[in-house]
């Protein structure tokens, strides 16, 4: 997230999941008696599909593994009201 921001990305969050599981099928929870630091993680990026396409880069040092999924979103802003 703080290298979006860094480029100058329009937006960025982090979903932490608490259960999950992926290509090994083996399940990953935040249950107590699972001890497991290898829990679903999601960054959410919102930009322009050329300005994302060119941050992909970056992640190479960052991520060991995972997927990233491109995907054409429409967004509607609802801007902030001035407080009375």
């Amino acid at each position: 997230m703080r290298r979006a921001r860094e480029a100058g990305l329009a937006g960025a969050t982090v979903l932490h999941g608490s259960e999950g599981y992926g290509r090994s099928a083996m399940i990953h929870t935040t249950r107590l008696l699972s001890l497991t630091e290898d829990l679903p993680l999601i960054v959410i990026i919102v930009d322009g599909v050329d300005r994302v396409r060119g941050f992909l880069a970056q992640l190479d040092d960052l991520v060991t593994e995972g997927m990233v999924l491109l995907d054409e979103v429409e967004v509607v802003r609802y801007p902030r009201k001035p407080t009375e």
